[in-house]
C-alpha cells in the first residue's frame, strides 16, 4: 500500500479508501465485516461512508451502513487503526427520511453528527464532509451548470465554518471537508479561510475515466491551495470493469439491481470503456486495475475511494495500487479522452 498526507494534517491516509455504500443492502453486515477486514489486512486506513448510506436511498435501511462500520470496531476494537470519513446531508427533496432538518444549519449538525457519532460508535470524526452544497450545482449526472439567479441561496459559506468549528473545538470532529464541490465553491471556502477560519482539508467529487471534468479547472485550485482529493466512482458504478459492454446486465449487478444508476450507461460511455478495454487488453491489464490505476496516479489525487461486493472484487481493486501505467498506456488512454472527452455527465 501507499499512503499519502491529507493536506494540512497530520494524518497519513493509504491512497486506497475503501467505499462502503453497498452495506446495509447489495452487502449483509458479514459480507461489511469480511471487507473491512480484508481490506485492513491489505494495508487500507481509509474508510468512508456517509448517513445516507446504504444506497440507494431508503427510509428503511438509512443509516445502515454507519451501523454495519460501528458494530465492527465494536466488535474489533479497532477504531484507533482507521482514519474514519462521513457525511451529512445537504438539502434535498429526495432524502427528507434522513432528518427533517436537511442542510447545514445549526441545528442540522448538531442533530446528524451526534446520530453519526452513535451509530458509528465513536467519539470522533477524523473527516466530516458536506455531502453535497446547499446551492443549485451541476453534479450527479448534470453536465451543464445553469445557472438560476432566482434560486433560494444566500451565501452562508462563512457561517458553515463557524458551525463546524464548533464541534472541532468540542473535539468530535478532526478535520472538515467538501463533497461534490466546483472551483466556486472551492475558491469561497478558501476565502473564508484566508479571513481566520477553518479551513477545508478535501473534497470528493465523481473521477473515472469517464468523468474527468475536474482536470479542467478544479485541478489548479486544488495544487495551488493545498486542498486533498478524494475520487469516487473510479469504475463509473462498475462500467468500467467492461461487465455491461454488448448489453449485458448480469445478475446482482448495481445496474441490474437499480437501473436507475444509469449516469455511466450511455452510448458514449460503453462506447468509451470499449475503447479503454481494447487498450488494457492490448498492454496485459484488466480493464479494472487499468482505471483504477489511473486514477490513483493522478498529480492532485489524495485518496482513490474504491467500492466492491464482493472480497474477490475488492481484492482486485486494492491490489491496482501495485501497478504502475506506462506511458504508452498512458497516451493511448488520452488518445480516447481527447475522441471522447468526459462521456458522461
Amino acid at each position: 500500500m501507499r499512503y499519502k498526507e491529507l493536506p494540512g494534517t497530520e494524518i497519513e491516509v493509504s491512497k486506497i479508501c475503501l467505499g462502503s455504500m453497498t452495506w446495509g443492502q447489495q452487502n449483509t453486515q458479514d459480507e461489511g465485516f469480511a471487507q473491512m477486514d480484508m481490506a485492513l489486512d491489505m494495508g487500507v486506513n481509509f474508510i468512508d461512508t456517509a448517513e445516507m448510506y446504504s444506497v440507494p436511498g431508503r427510509p428503511e435501511t438509512q443509516g445502515s451502513t454507519e451501523t454495519i462500520i460501528g458494530n465492527w470496531f465494536a466488535e474489533r476494537n479497532n477504531r484507533d487503526k482507521v482514519i474514519l470519513a462521513t457525511k451529512i446531508a445537504g438539502p434535498s427533496p429526495t432524502f427528507k427520511h434522513i432528518r427533517p432538518n436537511l442542510g447545514f444549519s445549526a441545528d442540522a449538525l448538531e442533530d446528524a453528527l451526534h446520530k453519526s457519532l452513535t451509530r458509528l460508535q465513536t467519539d470522533y470524526i477524523d473527516l466530516y464532509q458536506l455531502h453535497w452544497p446547499e446551492r443549485a450545482v451541476n453534479i450527479f449526472g448534470v453536465r451543464d451548470y445553469n445557472h438560476k439567479p432566482n434560486a433560494r441561496w444566500e451565501d452562508n459559506i462563512g457561517e458553515i465554518l463557524d458551525r463546524l468549528e464548533v464541534h472541532v473545538k468540542s473535539g468530535k470532529i478532526r478535520h472538515i471537508a467538501v463533497s461534490n464541490e466546483t472551483p466556486f465553491g472551492l475558491m469561497r471556502y478558501m476565502e473564508e479561510h484566508r479571513k481566520g477560519k477553518l479551513k477545508i482539508v478535501s473534497t470528493q467529487n465523481a473521477y473515472s475515466l469517464l468523468q474527468r471534468r475536474d482536470e479542467i479547472g478544479l485541478s489548479e485550485v486544488l495544487q495551488m491551495e493545498d486542498i486533498g482529493y478524494l475520487a469516487y466512482s473510479p469504475l463509473a458504478f462498475g462500467v468500467l470493469s467492461g461487465k455491461y459492454l454488448n448489453g449485458a446486465m448480469p445478475a446482482g449487478a448495481r445496474v441490474t439491481l437499480f437501473p436507475n444508476y444509469n449516469r455511466y450507461n450511455g452510448e458514449g460511455s460503453l462506447a468509451a470503456t470499449q475503447a479503454y478495454k481494447d487498450i488494457a487488453e492490448k498492454h496485459g491489464l484488466s480493464l479494472t486495475q487499468m482505471a483504477l490505476a489511473f486514477v490513483n496516479d493522478r498529480p492532485f489525487m489524495t485518496s482513490n475511494i474504491i467500492g466492491a461486493t464482493s472480497l474477490e472484487q475488492l481484492k482486485e481493486n486494492i491490489e491496482s495500487i501495485e501497478i504502475q501505467l506506462s506511458e504508452e498506456v498512458i497516451r493511448e488512454i488520452n488518445e480516447v479522452h481527447s475522441r471522447m472527452p468526459n462521456p458522461a455527465a
